[in-house]
């Protein structure tokens, strides 16, 4: 499934906000504009659907409470909403409609509670479930502070909702972390964002599946590091900690083989793109993939996402974060698929292409040159006096 409307409330920078998604979705916008508050909305759906380790205290806790979650604009409704409409594929009516709402409980211990939450399928119509007016609530308020999305014996009828959510990939691979283990040897943050365990989960894939798709990466990646083949799984003998491996081909045959730890910071960039795109069908959150890659390769970016969604068996759908024009430049982007955050006095608002760029694009001009704004961030010259 993807996700084809999103409706906030008072989330983080977010008064409130309504926009339709596509399977691939660049969110664009300055420094703080709440770019990557935007995907934590969905990591945070995510934590809550975890049977084990989750729910809905420990999302709200994770992110510093109530305080740190709800928006400062938040004055006279201080309820957290988040609403999403699920859909088999793009461009086809949702078939799930899921409905969050949360509040501090104002007294005594000070939790979270649930103010709302509704599940609908968009099929037939039907409520399947409708909180907190249901008899069960009613007579057991403590109840409101457990969803009913994070539990097995209450999500029966709509578990695939859950199970979506669950799903969830969220990667920001920091190269560090692959080439010195080390650094982050003593803690492993929940979910594996920055790549630490990114070796691990390629070794755990069966040796078919990962030696399958070990030759598609180095299809790929071969348009941008021409010199590189081979590209291969291997465990050190000694201690069977795993490697990747790859020759480089230079003046003296079979002698260039390096490990991750000798790859460019780039390389293992696009390495766990390529491997994170294959390595399921649930929403995947990229943030700001450009980092360490040359603008060339920074282009190549979402045609490389066209092309790995339209290899797998199930196209997943695929968010971006990114302040780079050039991965916005490709013709494959479409306007459709970009979101433009732009802070107000009110919150952050999600702007949608207008009638003239949508003209622009359509007469051959690309996004980054039709939506993107070239004027630099208002009073930027005051970073010169320090």
């Amino acid at each position: 499934m993807l996700i084809s409307r999103l409706q906030l409330q008072n989330w983080r920078n977010f008064k409130k906000i309504e926009v339709d998604l596509r399977d691939r979705v660049f969110v664009i916008g300055p420094n703080a504009s709440g770019k990557s508050n935007l995907l934590d909305v969905f990591r945070f759906l995510r934590d809550v659907a975890k049977p084990k380790g989750g729910g809905l205290q420990r999302a709200v806790e994770m992110r510093g409470g109530m305080t740190k979650v709800r928006c400062l604009l938040a004055r006279s409704n201080p309820e957290v909403l988040i609403e999403v409409d699920l859909a088999e594929k793009i461009d086809t009516p949702a078939i799930w409609r899921y409905c969050l709402a949360f509040r501090s409980e104002g007294k005594g211990k000070q939790r979270v509670v649930v103010s709302k939450e509704r599940v609908e399928d968009l099929r037939t119509g039907a409520v399947l479930l409708d909180r907190p007016h249901n008899p069960e609530d009613q007579a057991d308020r403590e109840r409101l502070t457990e969803t009913s999305l994070e539990q097995v014996n209450a999500n029966k009828d709509f578990r695939d909702i859950a199970q979506f959510f669950g799903a969830l990939t969220y990667l920001h691979l920091v190269p560090q972390l692959l080439k010195h283990a080390e650094l982050g040897a003593s803690v492993l943050l929940e979910g594996d964002p920055f790549g630490q365990s990114f070796l691990e989960r390629i070794a755990k894939t069966p040796d078919r599946i990962r030696d399958a798709r070990l030759k598609k990466i180095e299809s790929a990646l071969r348009a941008c590091v021409p010199n590189m083949r081979d590209l291969k799984f291997s465990r050190d003998n000694a201690t069977g900690t795993p490697h990747l491996e790859a020759l480089y081909e230079h003046w003296r045959p079979d002698a260039g083989w390096q490990r991750e730890d000798q790859f460019s910071d780039g390389t293992l960039r696009l390495l766990g793109i390529m491997w994170s795109l294959l390595d399921g069908d649930s929403l995947l959150l990229l943030e700001e993939p450009e980092l360490s890659l040359n603008e060339s390769i920074v282009r190549q970016i979402p045609p490389l996402l066209w092309q790995m969604q339209r290899r797998a068996k199930h196209r997943r759908q695929v968010f971006v974060t990114t302040h780079s024009e050039a991965l916005l430049e490709h013709s494959s982007v479409d306007p459709r698929d970009v979101l433009r955050l732009e802070p107000s006095a009110e919150g952050t608002r999600v702007v949608p292409a207008t009638a003239q760029e949508l003209e622009l694009v359509a007469a051959g001009y690309n996004v980054a040159e039709a939506m993107v704004r070239k004027a630099p961030p208002s009073q930027i010259e005051q970073l010169s006096i320090f």
